[in-house]
């Protein structure tokens, strides 16, 4: 058995075709004509958006529009100056095309592929793919032909890119397998959008196996298995029928309240980065947004967004969302997320250092477009403004201050907003969760992020693999850690929130509903997985439960007796 990510859940069982990696290895040398080498250059410019708008449309016809704009965002990318006009000036400095192309692509890789935000890697992915096509188009690579493959395949690759995923036909695909790539990758997404079960980031699996061995893909737990044997094959025949079973069961939470197994209702809300996302938040029966990252409106531009475009973006989720709640994260950058033209300083420790609130309040113009284009969007719907990295309650009442500043000048403008919007936090630091009980008198609400709360309470940079394994939510201090912060907002009468990965975790929820948790924010796609969860669950079965992991002492212990008791 061979361990990977779980990526896209489900049982693949099929027949290995290895998809082997081009030499794309070429000769740098000094160009004379440049004009000659630019036209070349240019000529595999308008092929690759071509080809690109042609896979666009055959995932838009195919998977459906919100998976579509993986390839739209190729085409945006290539079209953007910066990165097409760098190319030409070193083609015109005497670089040939496949130099100038590996230059920058590599330059935009190593920039996101050190960002700490799983979205932001993903731009290293992109642009990697691009750069591929590019140096297959210069270089008169022909690529690889994925739709022609027989029915019950499992596709093997180093990286299934989104050119190749477009691609795939459905009915003949039932599993993937990858040595890179994580849950968030564009390959799992698209994997999960076809619903073809996908484990991704399994070591060095091109060299393991060969064209034709058979293999098991469980999309659910991560694991694959090559060549196995009778028993085992019959053993997950059941386990893909219990599986397909379940999921048929799921659509019958669509349009419900989401209830715990005693009648508790909580709210199930939606994380989204843009605003075109909330419409998948709808249709996957979101009944909010509990986090809108606002930082996406500032990054892939030249400069900073106006506030008339802020406002248009937050409108528009506002509006798709349809008088359900929305709730802003004011912008979350620095650390993992740089903005060239911020101008932010290079920092020996950026987590640590000058990001998010921090820059925010000390930027107070920069960050009153923000706060004035979220209040103008407050007139269209309910709106919730979020404060990130939070540590001290001097920043709650910094920014509280200048969001009633910003309500004075658009009344005196005439301009429409809700005079009662509400101003909560995260709670995402240590300092934080420390002091909740004395937040939760300033803030009106709050929302816990997992990711940065384990990070910080643990100590672990999450980018290092030597301490990866310390990196994770149910160790005993982070779980103490929320229930403080859920305890402290129940008992000031405040909304707490999970707008962290761990808020669809099946095995985090009889916690949370435990510890108290009001509202749970989650990706789109898993909205009917969470409700089912909290079904299944009661608030004495879930306290039982919480007071056994309370007693272990180690995240081992604490995972094998969650897992053990999950329903």
């Amino acid at each position: 058995m061979y361990k990977g990510i779980e990526a896209s859940r489900g049982i693949g069982i099929g027949s290995i075709c290895l998809i082997v990696e081009h030499d794309l290895s070429f000769e740098s040398k000094h160009i004379e004509d440049t004009e000659a080498e630019k036209a070349r250059f240019n000529s595999a410019i308008e092929t690759f958006k071509t080809e690109t708008a042609a896979m666009a449309d055959n995932i838009r016809k195919n998977i459906g529009p919100k998976e579509a704009e993986i390839m739209e965002g190729h085409l945006a990318m290539i079209a953007d100056p910066t990165m097409a006009g760098e190319m030409t000036k070193m083609i015109e400095a005497g670089q040939c095309a496949e130099a100038a192309v590996t230059a920058v692509c590599d330059m935009f890789i190593g920039m996101f592929s050190k960002m700490e935000d799983d979205m932001m890697r993903q731009r290293a992915s992109d642009i990697s793919d691009i750069k591929i096509s590019l140096l297959k188009l210069l270089l008169g690579i022909e690529d690889v032909d994925i739709s022609t493959v027989a029915p019950g395949t499992i596709l093997v690759a180093h990286d299934l890119t989104p050119s190749m995923t477009s691609q795939i036909v459905k009915e003949n695909v039932v599993g993937i397998i990858t040595e890179v790539g994580g849950k968030t990758s564009h390959s799992a997404i698209l994997a999960r959008a076809l619903e073809i079960p996908a484990v991704l980031s399994v070591p060095n699996i091109t060299e393991i196996v060969k064209d034709k061995d058979s293999a098991i893909v469980d999309g659910t737990e991560g694991e694959v298995y090559i060549n196995p044997d009778g028993e085992k094959i019959s053993q997950y025949v059941i386990k893909r029928e219990e599986f397909i079973k379940a999921q048929a069961e799921l659509k019958n939470f669509m349009g419900k309240e989401t209830l715990t197994a005693d009648g508790t209702p909580v709210e199930l809300f939606c994380n989204i980065g843009t605003p075109k996302d909330a419409k998948k938040a709808v249709e996957c029966d979101g009944e909010g947004i509990g986090l809108f990252r606002s930082e996406f409106l500032f990054m892939d531009r030249p400069h900073l967004p106006t506030e008339d475009e802020q406002f248009e973006a937050y409108k528009e989720a506002v509006e798709t969302m349809g008088g359900r709640t929305v709730i802003i994260r004011t912008l979350d950058i620095g650390g993992d997320k740089d903005i060239p033209y911020l101008g932010l300083e290079k920092e020996e420790n950026p987590f640590l250092g000058y990001r998010a609130v921090r820059y925010c309040l000390a930027n107070r113009e920069t960050y009153k477009m923000q706060l004035r284009g979220i209040l103008r969007a407050s007139a269209f719907g309910k709106v919730k403004i979020m404060v990130p990295l939070v540590t001290c309650v001097e920043e709650v009442r910094e920014v509280k201050a200048l969001v009633e500043e910003c309500k004075n000048e658009l009344k005196a403008e005439g301009v429409a907003f809700d005079d009662k919007i509400e101003v909560g936090c995260m709670v995402e630091t240590a300092a934080a969760s420390l002091i909740a009980d004395i937040l939760a008198k300033e803030a009106d609400f709050f929302s816990i992020g997992t990711n940065d709360l384990t990070q910080y309470t643990m100590s672990v940079d999450r980018g290092n693999a030597n301490v990866a394994y310390l990196y994770s939510a149910f160790q005993p201090a982070v779980l103490r850690s929320i229930k403080n912060i859920i305890e402290a907002g129940n008992k000031a009468g405040i909304t707490v929130g999970m707008c962290g990965e761990a808020a669809a975790d099946p095995l985090m929820i009889p916690l949370l509903i435990s510890f108290g948790l009001n509202e749970y924010s989650v990706n789109p796609v898993l909205v009917l997985t969470a409700r089912s969860i909290i079904s299944k669950w009661s608030k004495a079965e879930a306290d039982a439960l919480a007071e056994k992991v309370l007693s272990l002492t180690t995240e081992k212990e604490i995972v094998a007796l969650l897992k053990a008791e999950a329903k």
